[in-house]
């Protein structure tokens, strides 16, 4: 079982890998979505209400979040776009599952943030549509989805908020902590760089 677990482990880097490290990072956010996706109906059952059916369609977007890896494997810039356009596609898709009482419009800032994180500067237009598309979709859906398929009371739409509030701030500082170390490493190969002109 041990040799299993670590046998798929190495499997999930081996797939995140990439040489660069902006589609590396993109990569590993976009698998630990995917990997926890398949928790969001317990924790909706645990923390909200017994009727989970409007979770299981969130897993609709799963597969595009799966593919991340294999699309910027062929096309970097494709496959780190597919990732906040995945994960506009979940909450425009959540929004009208469960309504936006439910806060899950939360979920648009992260997506932002990594639309303008992942790019860079001559790559900048990508970045701006991306955010705008975020910005855009709660401007116009926000007060259009119309009666949600999942129907709470107001302590578990207030539960359901909590829920995706903390999980969106919580996706919003792991992407922060892990660009981080992207800026760092960058900083660390043009000094290395330096060094060795100047020696």
């Amino acid at each position: 079982m041990i040799f299993l677990l670590k046998r798929l482990a190495a499997m999930v880097r081996a797939y995140a890998h990439h040489p660069d490290p902006r589609v590396a990072a993109v990569n590993v956010i976009s698998l630990l979505v995917a990997s926890n996706q398949p928790f969001y109906p317990l924790y909706v059952w645990w923390l909200v209400s017994a009727e989970i059916t409007a979770a299981w369609f969130t897993f609709l977007s799963t597969p595009f979040f799966l593919a991340v890896p294999a699309v910027a494997r062929r096309n970097d810039v494709a496959g780190r776009a597919l990732l906040p356009l995945a994960g506009i596609g979940n909450t425009v898709l959540s929004a009208w599952l469960f309504g936006t009482a439910s806060a899950v419009e939360i979920f648009l800032v992260p997506c932002g943030v990594i639309a303008l994180l992942l790019f860079r500067p001559r790559e900048r237009v990508v970045a701006l549509a991306l955010a705008m598309l975020a910005f855009g979709v709660f401007l116009l859906l926000h007060n259009a989805y119309g009666l949600p398929l999942a129907r709470y009371d107001a302590a578990q739409y207030a539960a359901l908020a909590r829920l995706n509030l903390v999980s969106a701030g919580m996706l919003t500082a792991f992407v922060a902590i892990l660009f981080s170390g992207v800026l760092a490493q960058a900083e660390r190969s043009a000094d290395a760089a330096r060094h060795e002109k100047s020696g």
